[in-house]
């Protein structure tokens, strides 16, 4: 009996040993990988049409990311459900740092309290890897536009209901939030005409076929720039310095309005966190260039270093902020 024990205690051992080193090549191959990351293109989604805020945000990251890393970082845009369709995809895909979504206010902490069917939690399904900039929403008209300030558009509202109309990139979006908020806060009644996307939102405003739009102002200044359009106020509780003579919504006619535009980093959940360490260290790198800063800040846009822990710490805190905007606004996405 004893001498048949001796067998069995080796055979044991051997499969311990065998499991061991089983486990240290899995975590040691686990390791290469994340050490030679990226190895292959890298998808960032933009969960909205061309030419918007976390557009830009995802082009000139992705450009920078692509040349530092030597790999490229393709750019897809997917529209839809108010930046929740691509949000879902992303959610969806393997975790290993090969699929990242550009996540931006809307998609991340106000669709959550106004679509009942989301189809992930921002909370649970997302890892924050990075911000990228924070910026104001500007109330952009025509620059032919009969109304010469904010108090102007608002008295026109009060005084014809339902007579002035204003865009947006798509319902119980940031920019939807925003005006609706105004509207309540001044009693001025306004059209609501959503968009597939800022970019038709801007062609529309461009066309003087909607009367204004909250639009970000990465996305507006060209147009500023240009001539075409003129800023009534910005969205922001101060005023922007690349727009030091606009007037804030809060000082103008609404005190204690306040909204704001951001737009960063997210990868899918169980993402490796050396991954996320290393494109946040390397998207922080990028934003301390000089002349990264100088280009998001001429748009308006706050651009700040900050760790995936910082991160996620803000985006709580934005989302408990725009929990209580949707009650006081009552906005609901459609469908």
């Amino acid at each position: 009996m004893q001498a048949s024990a001796y067998p069995d205690t080796a055979r044991r051992r051997l499969l311990l040993g065998a499991s061991a080193a089983a486990a240290g090549t899995l975590f040691s191959g686990l390791a290469r990988a994340e050490d030679a990351y990226p190895s292959r293109a890298v998808t960032v989604t933009v969960p909205y049409a061309p030419g918007g805020q976390g557009d830009v945000f995802a082009r000139i990251l992705g450009e920078r990311l692509g040349s530092k890393l030597k790999q490229t970082f393709v750019v897809e845009n997917r529209p839809g459900a108010s930046g929740s369709l691509g949000s879902r995809l992303v959610v969806r895909a393997t975790p290993d740092g090969y699929h990242l979504l550009m996540g931006q206010t809307g998609e991340m902490v106000v669709n959550p309290f106004v679509m009942p069917n989301l189809g992930y939690d921002p909370q649970k399904d997302f890892m924050p890897v990075a911000l990228v900039g924070d910026s104001p929403l500007v109330l952009a008209v025509p620059a032919a536009s009969p109304h010469g300030d904010i108090k102007a558009l608002i008295e026109a509202a009060r005084a014809k209901p339902d007579a002035i109309s204003y865009a947006s990139s798509g319902t119980a979006t940031p920019g939807h939030l925003a005006a609706a908020a105004m509207s309540l806060a001044t009693k001025a009644r306004m059209v609501h005409v959503p968009y597939k996307g800022a970019g038709q939102a801007m062609a529309d405003l461009l066309g003087s076929h909607v009367d204004c739009f909250f639009s970000s102002a990465s996305a507006a200044m060209p147009h500023i720039s240009s001539g075409k359009l003129r800023v009534l106020a910005v969205s922001t509780p101060q005023r922007v310095p690349a727009l030091r003579d606009v007037p804030t919504v809060a000082e103008s006619v609404a005190p204690g309005f306040t909204f704001s535009l951001w737009g960063g980093f997210f990868a899918p959940a169980h993402t490796p966190q050396p991954v996320v360490d290393l494109l946040n260290r390397e998207i922080n790198a990028i934003l301390a260039d000089p002349a990264i800063r100088q280009r998001f800040e001429a748009d308006g846009t706050t651009v700040r270093q900050n760790s995936s822990a910082e991160f996620a710490a803000f985006v709580r805190t934005e989302a408990g902020k725009y929990q209580q905007l949707v009650k006081a606004t009552g906005v609901r996405a459609e469908g």
